[in-house]
């Protein structure tokens, strides 16, 4: 299908259905007898339970089973700053996933603010209806403090999606390419291009998963290493806890050499068959950017890749996220999780990859229909 065909459909679909999320009560009000249980008077004694026990507000109210998705629309996949309103219909289709895959409820919520006190100051203000709070396209770098701060300030699962999920997914694409190409992650080298919010979050937990592994970091002025004067605090902090390493800069063709992994969180265009050809045996090649890749799989395959994988549907091994936070969210809520762990991350990427018992190059991944995935990934989130 073309582009252009895909998006008119596409807003032909938005338009006849007025978004994509409806209200739907639980239990039906078809006379006065119901009236006067969901609603007054017979609500009153659940209230008054509630106030005084506030912990079974999970049991008597929605708090147990929802989830609020909730965006700036600062960074939006693809399309970049494009506000609250712009971002709203990708946070409609985020809760359409929840549903669809784990049956987790969840509403979308778009914050007229880029603020970051103001963000989170909104976040806590509306935490006590919800189970669990999916942050979804706030820009770098402050959505790591966004997240870490209202982490610490409620007892409900906070995930901030564009980090953890896609750094789930890779981890697990990435233990099933390992098997393809029988190498042992701690003894590799990857190069990773985007030290974005995914970029980011995905090296720090490829190094909790594999310890000994080299990570090298490529911005868009080139590799990440302490000779440079121009690199903001996360990026510090990934040199000063050896996240990454560095011994002088260069650009991501010199990163590549003799690399055995490129991760692509970035932007089209930025590698070529040539670089491929001077990383190591069989090199892995995750090229992510959407709509369009860092590579295409064609280029990639005629410099030597043994392993491609993208963001797209229309090529094999597809990295989404979808594999990951529903699941997550959905095990958070069944065990009552206060916080998601890197602990839990790393079993759900296991769990994810473990779906594929014999990978091979065109097929590291489940798909994302495939039902086993969100009640495994659930079932590591203890």
């Amino acid at each position: 299908m073309k582009k252009n065909d895909n998006a008119k459909k596409a807003l032909a679909l938005h338009k006849k259905l007025g978004g994509k999320i409806r209200i739907l009560p639980a239990a039906p009000v078809r006379n006065r007898a119901d009236l006067s249980l969901v609603y007054t008077p017979g609500v009153a004694a659940v209230s008054s339970h509630v106030a005084k026990h506030k912990q079974d507000a999970r049991i008597y109210t929605m708090k147990g089973r929802m989830v609020a998705v909730i965006s700036d629309g600062s960074a939006v996949l693809g399309l970049g700053n494009i506000g609250a309103l712009g971002a709203l219909p990708v946070m409609e289709g985020k809760c359409a996933l929840f549903k669809t895959f784990a049956d987790v409820d969840a509403v979308p919520i778009v914050l007229d603010t880029q603020d970051a006190d103001a963000i989170v100051d909104t976040v806590i203000r509306i935490a006590p209806a919800f189970g669990g709070i999916n942050l979804e396209d706030i820009a770098a770098p402050k959505c790591f403090e966004i997240e870490q701060r209202v982490i610490d300030a409620l007892d409900i699962p906070v995930m901030h999606d564009d980090q953890h999920g896609t750094a789930i997914v890779v981890l697990a694409g990435l233990i099933n390419s390992m098997k393809v190409v029988k190498k042992d992650m701690n003894k590799c080298t990857l190069t990773v291009s985007g030290v974005g919010a995914a970029g980011v979050a995905t090296m720090r937990l490829l190094k909790r998963y594999a310890p000994k592994v080299k990570i090298l970091a490529v911005d868009s002025t080139g590799i990440v290493w302490s000779g440079r004067d121009d690199l903001n605090s996360t990026k510090k902090e990934l040199i000063r806890n050896k996240t990454i390493f560095a011994e002088s800069g260069g650009d991501l063709s010199k990163a590549l050499i003799n690399s055995d992994v490129f991760l692509g969180l970035s932007r089209p265009g930025v590698i070529n068959a040539a670089m491929i050809k001077k990383m190591a045996r069989d090199p892995i090649i995750f090229a992510m950017a959407n709509p369009l890749p860092e590579i295409m799989p064609d280029e990639a395959k005629k410099g030597g890749a043994k392993v491609i994988a993208t963001g797209r549907s229309d090529f094999p091994n597809q990295v989404n996220n979808s594999l990951a936070f529903p699941g997550v969210f959905r095990g958070a809520l069944d065990n009552r999780v206060r916080r998601i762990t890197d602990e839990m991350k790393i079993k759900a990427a296991k769990a994810i990859a473990g779906l594929i018992k014999k990978p091979g190059t065109q097929k590291i991944l489940p798909d994302m229909f495939d039902k086993r995935v969100a009640k495994q990934v659930a079932k590591a989130v203890r």
